[in-house]
């Protein structure tokens, strides 16, 4: 960002986690309005800026296409192109709803000698990484630029819910003269094919921005540009913004492999090779990165529905479980993923997978064993206490300890989310007590 003279406000804080990569956070309490960061739109990749541009505007590519091109031409530059390192990161994306695009549209690109491209950089999977950057990542810059990366833009908002900041833009001099515009990548109707993959970004944008907020009362931000300049993109707070370390959108994983592990504490391989089999005719899965399974617990300690399947299933009798693995079987062509035909209790379960809920699958035994996987995973931090951790944590010099200081937010944050799981699964139990109790009053009134 130095090198590209993206400019940013003090109060920020950039941690590099373990997990999750980059994040940013705030040091000090932001106001509403607060600019906190010019972004010079030279340092976006986008159409225009790639050294792809001529190749680019001569295949007659835009929208996506064009910008998938331009992340893998900087792609194969190498350390020569002035985002090697913003493109150094993991990507991932349905590889079958685009492979299409890349036989109709980057192929006849390929096999031009006109351009003269390697096709060591432009294969198949380097178009699969490009269109994941640009689902996840990109943005409406302007009418000049079009869609584009924007490197520190694309930190914030994710998973939140809402937007913390606005994206603010006036017109590049090779543009019109019309007055300041909004980014607004979820109302752009430039081109609706790319919209369709917009709406997958799972709330990774900056949305909704807007002109004219006040800046003067912000954080200093050292710059020769103003927010009249064309030149640069401005991100400015929406709302107030405490500083703590803590963030609400953190997520702790828990490994297949782990839950696999419980289950065969308990049942023998056999079973739990079938019980995951089931799971996954189903068509349930697993978060997957770098050739790894997981489940998430969110912030609040609630584990993500596909475990709790998983879990129900592993734990269901055997007597119900055949039933199921044959309403499969004779199933095994149905385009709909459905659980049907079980008897749990007397009760039949005809529900699809988008209709499951905590509720059905919060048993006994499924808040018992989330109780035992929280414990297995909290043994992964060794014989200190939460309360250990944070003390350390307290007494750490974030400035002068920036890597330990880091490693102790993430290693607290994730002790608390688990504490929270194990909090879920006892609260699962103690009202499945209550139901419990209530039926046997009634019954002994009758």
């Amino acid at each position: 960002m130095f090198s590209h003279s993206i400019q940013f406000s003090d109060a920020l804080q950039f941690l590099d986690t373990l997990n999750s990569g980059i994040c940013v956070k705030s040091k000090t309490q932001l106001k509403e309005g607060d600019l906190i960061a010019t972004i010079p739109k030279t340092a976006c990749l986008t159409t225009r800026t790639s050294g792809a541009s001529q190749i680019i505007e001569a295949a007659d590519l835009d929208g996506f296409l064009g910008l998938a091109v331009a992340i893998m031409y900087e792609r194969s530059l190498g350390l020569k192109s002035p985002w090697y390192g913003y493109l150094q990161q993991t990507v991932k994306e349905d590889k079958a709803l685009i492979h299409e695009d890349w036989k109709e549209y980057i192929l006849p690109l390929i096999q031009s000698e006109e351009f003269g491209l390697d096709p060591k950089y432009f294969g198949v999977e380097d178009y699969f990484a490009a269109r994941s950057l640009i689902a996840s990542r990109s943005f409406q810059i302007d009418d000049y630029h079009g869609f584009g990366m924007v490197p520190l833009a694309d930190l914030f908002n994710h998973k939140t819910g809402a937007e913390d900041v606005h994206f603010t833009t006036v017109p590049s001099p090779d543009e019109s003269d019309e007055s300041a515009e909004s980014v607004d990548d979820d109302e752009d109707d430039s081109s609706d094919e790319f919209q369709t993959q917009a709406s997958q970004r799972k709330e990774n944008c900056l949305v909704d921005a807007s002109v004219g907020l006040n800046i003067s009362d912000g954080p200093d931000l050292v710059s020769d540009n103003t927010s009249d300049n064309p030149l640069v993109l401005e991100m400015i707070l929406v709302k107030d913004v405490e500083a703590e370390p803590g963030n609400p959108y953190d997520i702790v994983n828990i490994d297949l492999e782990l839950v696999l592990q419980w289950s065969s504490s308990l049942f023998s391989g056999r079973h739990s090779r079938a019980r995951l089999s089931l799971w996954r005719k189903l068509g349930y899965s697993s978060c997957e990165s770098q050739n790894s399974e997981y489940f998430e617990i969110s912030y609040d300690g609630e584990p993500q529905l596909e475990l709790l399947i998983l879990l129900y299933l592993i734990l269901l009798p055997e007597e119900n479980f055949s039933d199921l693995d044959l309403a499969v079987a004779s199933k095994v062509n149905s385009t709909e993923h459905v659980i049907a035909d079980i008897s749990v209790r007397g009760k039949i379960l005809q529900r699809k997978i988008c209709e499951m809920s905590s509720d059905i699958l919060l048993t006994k035994s499924v808040c018992e064993a989330l109780i035992s996987l929280a414990d297995i995973r909290e043994r992964l931090y060794g014989t200190s206490s939460l309360e250990h951790d944070v003390e350390i944590l307290r007494k750490c010099d974030c400035s002068a300890e920036r890597k330990l200081y880091n490693s102790l937010v993430l290693r607290v944050g994730e002790r608390r989310i688990i504490e929270k799981l194990r909090n879920y699964a006892e609260a699962g139990n103690k009202a499945l007590y209550k139901v419990q109790r209530s039926h046997l009053r009634k019954k002994l009134k009758s």
